[in-house]
């Protein structure tokens, strides 16, 4: 893949079920922490380094954000970086939180 690709949220859905790849949200830490896709990485300016150390460049990347635009452009990055397989979720967390669960950051 030199090139990420689109993804529905019902096949991110299938996808991260089934255990198959990861999900990285790339929104603000108070939307994240409002609302999430669950076992998804707030992927940051300050994570990212500690993502790329931690999963497989075969791994497949599902990439979230608000409404399916930023995502683009954070998924061609992990192409960049060397991740083989990677999709920007049409319709982003907005698209998500309509039909699919979702969990909120505890409060400490």
């Amino acid at each position: 893949m030199e090139q990420f690709a689109h993804i529905s949220v019902q096949d991110a859905q299938q996808m991260l079920a089934n255990g198959g790849a990861e999900c990285v949200d790339i929104r603000d830490e108070a939307s994240f922490a409002a609302g999430h896709i669950k076992n998804s990485v707030h992927l940051t300016n300050g994570s990212l380094n500690s993502f790329m150390s931690n999963v497989e460049f075969e791994t497949p990347v599902i990439v979230c954000c608000y409404h399916g635009h930023s995502s683009q452009q954070a998924a061609q990055f992990l192409i960049h970086q060397g991740f083989e397989e990677v999709y920007s979720m049409d319709g982003g967390f907005e698209a998500w939180r309509q039909v699919q669960p979702f969990e909120t950051s505890k409060e400490p």
